[in-house]
């Protein structure tokens, strides 16, 4: 077994690296229909507004956006840090402005992606991506 742990040891990077692909793409694929389509945009906008968010039409945009670009920057591995502290932000004002209150059952997706990028803001994109690619070119 510890030949094992010392493979994964060895390997720790790839772990990295798998999380950020699913949750840039799970991220992503959770935006992309309100980037293509204003109606979609719209009706998160109604939503935001149906919370109290002061600006929603604002802050959809914003919010979409952020969510968009900080999947592109995971899923290259590229600004991972900057990108985790956008999400940050982003699950703590989701969390406190619609899903307070909840059950923790309820409350579970947006806590889960919270924690996520607090570790990635942490250990950071880990050894494959842009960033690794730009460290090796400068060696």
């Amino acid at each position: 077994m510890n030949q094992f742990f010392q493979l994964l040891d060895r390997n720790r990077d790839w772990g990295v690296f798998l999380l950020r692909l699913f949750v840039g793409f799970r991220l992503l694929a959770g935006v992309v229909d309100n980037i293509f389509s204003w109606h979609r945009m719209q009706e998160f906008k109604s939503f935001l507004h149906a919370f109290g968010f002061p600006a929603p039409g604002i802050c959809a945009v914003v919010s979409v956006y952020a969510q968009a670009i900080a999947s592109v920057m995971l899923i290259l591995g590229w600004q991972v840090r900057y990108a985790a502290i956008l999400m940050i932000i982003n699950f703590i004002v989701a969390l406190v402005m619609v899903h307070w209150g909840q059950s923790i059952e309820e409350m579970t997706t947006p806590l889960l992606l919270l924690f996520i990028f607090v570790l990635l803001l942490f250990q950071g994109g880990g050894n494959i991506g842009i960033e690794s690619l730009k460290k090796k070119n400068k060696k």
